[in-house]
């Protein structure tokens, strides 16, 4: 059974030569789905069927995850860096005539929106971000709890080839395992098994696990020379804050104050979840991103 039937599947150009796979289906004005970590493209699978009656939705693979490309790292990390797979998905969205559009990303691909809304802010008319506070402050206030709960950020970044050669001994249980714990059953069961199946297939790959470790090296690293850089400079696109009621998010952080230190127009509120919103609350959370990206 196809996770999207009657979306189009598409290689569009990124940046560097680097392809973006990627879904697109439905009409009206653009959308921009980004995934997060160990996922891909598929966790939107439950709610771009609604949100393609209001938009063209596109859902993609970041660089490194997935079926897009993964070009090689570099010592400095810039090519998993937030910035580089901005530019890629600001390019594939060119490919397809939108110059302007809407973006909404959970985890990683929250992160990734947030650089995207710097860097091109002409590009970006409405951003939201699921289930992350900012990059920088979330490093910048590291306690005990949030060390625990978020070990995956200080191992990933560890230097290659350390997180690669663990993972790399059964990627199966480490992606079942992870997904597990951080699912609001604490069980796999909120997953599509076809879903399931793609992020399984995805991540057995050497070369995904490789990028993924990037793409948190370059978060401990290069993205936050980036971040420091801005100084006062913020996202000028209205921005929605969304996050699991019963997640680390909620419990850790005042997201909506974190955000505000970082975008000029912020709201906020939880979803009834705890970190995978899209599939663990489907319906809510379509029916919020529809009311804020109309």
């Amino acid at each position: 059974m196809s996770l999207f039937e009657g979306f189009a599947r598409k290689r569009l150009p990124g940046t560097d030569g680097v392809e973006i796979n990627a879904v697109v289906g439905g009409s009206g004005p653009p959308l921009l789905l980004l995934h997060g970590y160990p996922q891909t493209h598929a966790m939107w699978h439950k709610v771009a069927p609604a949100l393609a009656g209001h938009f063209t939705v596109v859902a993609a693979d970041l660089r490194g995850y997935g079926d897009s490309s993964k070009p090689p790292s570099d010592p400095s990390h810039l090519v998993y860096s937030k910035r580089s797979t901005a530019n890629d998905l600001v390019a594939a969205m060119d490919s397809l005539g939108f110059k302007r559009f809407r973006v909404a990303g959970h985890d990683r691909g929250g992160r990734v929106a947030h650089r995207m809304a710097l860097d091109h802010p002409d590009a970006i008319e409405r951003i939201a971000v699921l289930d992350i506070a900012p990059t920088r402050e979330m490093f910048r206030a590291t306690t005990f709890d949030f060390a625990m709960a978020y070990y995956h950020w200080f191992f990933l970044a560890q230097p290659f080839d350390y997180p690669e050669r663990l993972i790399g001994a059964d990627p199966e249980y480490y992606l079942r395992r992870k997904i597990k714990a951080w699912s609001g059953s604490g069980a796999e069961g909120v997953f599509a098994p076809e879903a399931l199946a793609e992020y399984v297939r995805c991540f057995r790959d050497p070369k995904t696990i490789h990028a993924s470790c990037e793409d948190y090296r370059a978060a401990a690293t290069i993205d936050i020379e980036h971040d420091d850089a801005d100084g006062a400079k913020k996202i000028k696109a209205p921005l929605l804050a969304y996050w699991g009621a019963k997640g680390v998010i909620e419990r850790l952080f005042d997201a909506v104050a974190l955000w505000r230190l970082r975008a000029e127009d912020v709201r906020g509120e939880t979803a009834p979840t705890a970190h995978y919103l899209a599939e663990e609350a489907p319906e809510p959370v379509a029916s919020r991103l529809l009311a804020f990206f109309t």
